[in-house]
């Protein structure tokens, strides 16, 4: 579908990044609902997280799983906990899997591969894995083992800024973009996404950002706020000093919506979630809100919660001591409260139907 409704300017994106009159906002709210049910459907996917390891080599600079952080306790689950998880999320009527981890050596190529083999062989799930950045013939493994979506954030557009908090590994240049490239080439449904509200990152670069969400051709696109962690670089604003007033991004509720409202208009056939970072600054209604405005995925966490308190890329996380069933059912009251129905299946993509089926998007 292409319509005056969800077509969107460069120009038009970074007005209303900057608008703030909340009757004016009610009409973006409601162009990227109407968008929303229009290609992706009234549905709300539910995704079952859980996060296999906290073990990173990386310095990101906002990060607690950062390797510097010696205050966190580490985790690595077995093959056999994290079937366990399968097997509940399969129960509850997931239609995906997501297996997440900090960037870990630890994670061999080959067990992992098998690992997902196991999911194919014992569930009808799809298989999407964000392991970070990885080698060709790691990611073409996995996918040959039948791993179906790759999540890999780009985090910002902003080159500078993005080196900046993204240290690279000793000898290796950090691309993602085109590692989005390749995980394409391999036949990957390919996810990307940003922080919203970086120290440094300006109103334009949000709007480069989703302007590069249009230009990549996403099939999966995931935004929310940054959220300070007090064990990081970034927490020290001396180090790190924001934009100037008027032209740094704020990393708040609002501005998430906005992105998410910008994204669907942008980018109308991709799934998007309404993120647990979301529900962190606002847990009464916050991922409610992030659905009737854009939003058609939700992520709840299967994780044990023995390791779900440590998985801290930021404090204070929602939903910290939930266990999995219980955060099953709380989601899906929230989205039968918004007159929404859980989705059955594996939710893919639309927009990796249209870009795979042959036929003109």
């Amino acid at each position: 579908m292409e319509s005056n409704v969800c077509s969107i300017s460069r120009a038009e994106i970074v007005s209303w990044l900057r608008e703030s009159d909340e009757a004016r906002l009610e009409e973006l709210w409601r162009r990227a609902d109407l968008v929303r049910q229009q290609t992706v459907g009234g549905e709300v996917y539910l995704r079952g997280l859980i996060e296999i390891s906290n073990h990173c080599i990386r310095l990101c600079g906002y990060c607690g799983l950062r390797v510097d952080n010696r205050e966190l306790p580490r985790y690595r689950m077995t093959a056999d906990e994290i079937m366990a998880c399968v097997h509940e999320g399969a129960s509850f009527g997931y239609g995906t899997v997501v297996l997440q981890a900090g960037e870990d050596p630890g994670i061999g190529v080959e067990w992992m591969a098998q690992v997902v083999r196991r999911i194919k062989a014992e569930s009808a799930m799809a298989v999407t894995l964000s392991l970070g950045e990885r080698d060709r013939e790691e990611l073409a493994l996995w996918r040959a083992a039948g791993a179906d979506r790759y999540l890999l954030r780009f985090e910002t557009s902003n080159r500078a800024l993005f080196e900046q908090i993204h240290p690279p590994r000793p000898g290796r240049v950090s691309d993602r973009i085109a590692m989005l490239a390749m995980l394409r080439e391999l036949g990957y449904e390919v996810g990307s996404g940003v922080m919203i509200g970086i120290p440094g990152q300006t109103y334009d670069d949000l709007a480069d950002d989703i302007e590069l969400f249009r230009k990549l051709d996403l099939d999966m696109i995931g935004v929310g706020p940054y959220i300070m962690h007090p064990e990081t670089p970034l927490a020290d604003e001396l180090q790190h000093p924001a934009a100037p007033p008027d032209e740094q991004a704020p990393a708040s509720e609002l501005m998430t919506y906005k992105v998410i409202a910008l994204t669907r208009l942008a980018c109308p056939r991709a799934n998007i979630p309404s993120t647990t970072a979301l529900a962190t600054l606002n847990k009464r209604n916050g991922r409610e809100l992030g659905l009737v405005r854009g939003a058609n995925i939700v992520m709840p966490n299967l994780t044990p919660p023995k390791y779900r308190l440590h998985y801290e890329i930021y404090p204070n996380k929602a939903c910290i001591q939930e266990s999995a069933g219980m955060c099953h059912r709380c989601m899906e009251l929230r989205i039968e409260g918004i007159g929404r129905t859980p989705g059955s299946g594996r939710g893919d993509s639309p927009n990796f139907a249209a870009r795979t089926s042959g036929f003109p998007a």
